[in-house]
């Protein structure tokens, strides 16, 4: 078959990953970039190099023709470039935060199902290879029943006056952080994990001056399946790793037969119960790219769906169940109370 034809919109921070990855795919082939300042798209040395750049999404679009666009770009953008692909008939991919609420996104996830073109949203962190192993350990039942999950997200790069100036800037104005923008992971996660979340209550907390959002906070979780979910979140303390930006922290799965701690490294570590000491759990890890590869891993499931009809994940349609359940968190903090769902 012949490579599908991916374009991208956006050259920030983290559009190296995206880019990185597409280039080491096999069955895609990146036929251009597009970011308001075609200077800025333009990147001798990195992912993009010699990929044609444009200042215009429109011209982007029309040109080069793509069967796939990623959209990176801030959230505020996306249901305008959702709208300009689905017009032209063409699948997309769409970085989260998905959109500034959950109206904006059910009204996307309209606009692409009208049309009758995928859209998917660029949730990566179910991706991570430490999260699909613990799921296989889960489904092969060697926790047994799990009734406790527990994430402390840990990354240490909110303190001072200069906080997320160096990568992500737009992180300092925006008037939701932690949930919206970081903590959205952790829901999707625990739902590829332990399935549906159905209530949540929440305490959430800014500690920098210098931002206008939450960045730190505790979220408790109710599972369809009897089990509870811990998030605790604070952007301002660090935790033990080579690399914080690996696993952003740390994660306990709690089972009748057996505990899995993830560490900051990536290390799984697995306690059977009654034993007093855990032993390493080994399991195929990539330092590569971004979170063990799994923007890469991720961008090969989409590839594989568009190829040839394999089943796929993080569709928009599902992706909106995590933006409800966030503005159950956000709800609960404002009414002071548990939040069913």
């Amino acid at each position: 078959m012949s490579p599908i034809r991916v374009a991208g919109i956006g050259t920030g921070y983290f559009s190296r990953f995206h880019y990185d990855a597409w280039q080491r795919l096999d069955g895609s082939t990146l036929v251009g970039v597009c970011n308001r300042m075609a200077s800025r798209a333009w990147d001798e040395t990195g992912p993009i190099a010699g990929v044609p750049s444009f200042d215009s999404v429109d011209r982007l679009l029309d040109e080069t023709e793509p069967d796939l666009v990623d959209i990176i770009t801030p959230p505020d953008t996306h249901l305008d470039m959702i709208d300009a692909c689905a017009s032209r008939g063409i699948a997309m991919v769409c970085q989260k935060p998905f959109t500034p609420d959950l109206q904006t996104a059910r009204h996307a996830v309209a606009i692409a199902e009208a049309a009758g073109v995928p859209l998917f949203v660029h949730e990566n962190f179910r991706w991570q290879p430490w999260h699909r192993e613990a799921k296989r350990l889960i489904d092969a039942g060697r926790l047994g029943p799990v009734h406790n999950i527990t994430f402390r997200l840990r990354p240490g790069d909110g303190q001072g006056p200069d906080a997320y100036l160096d990568r992500q800037p737009y992180f300092r104005t925006m008037p939701r952080l932690l949930v919206h923008e970081t903590a959205i992971h952790v829901i999707d996660t625990f739902r590829y994990l332990l399935g549906e979340i159905v209530g949540a209550v929440a305490r959430l907390r800014r500690l920098n001056p210098a931002i206008a959002g939450e960045d730190a906070g505790l979220v408790l979780f109710d599972f369809a399946n009897g089990a509870a979910g811990l998030f605790d979140g604070n952007r301002l303390i660090d935790h033990a790793a080579e690399d914080r930006r690996l696993t952003f922290g740390e994660m306990w799965i709690e089972g009748e037969q057996a505990v899995l701690r993830l560490d900051g490294d990536g290390g799984l570590h697995l306690r059977r119960h009654g034993r007093a000491a855990a032993s390493p759990w080994p399991y195929a890890l990539s330092k590569a790219g971004f979170g063990g590869d799994c923007v890469f891993a991720m961008y090969a499931h989409f590839l594989a769906h568009l190829s040839h009809g394999a089943p796929v994940e993080n569709t928009g349609r599902d992706y909106l169940r995590n933006i409800e359940i966030e503005e159950a968190v956000y709800r609960s903090v404002d009414e002071r109370r548990y939040v069913p769902l």
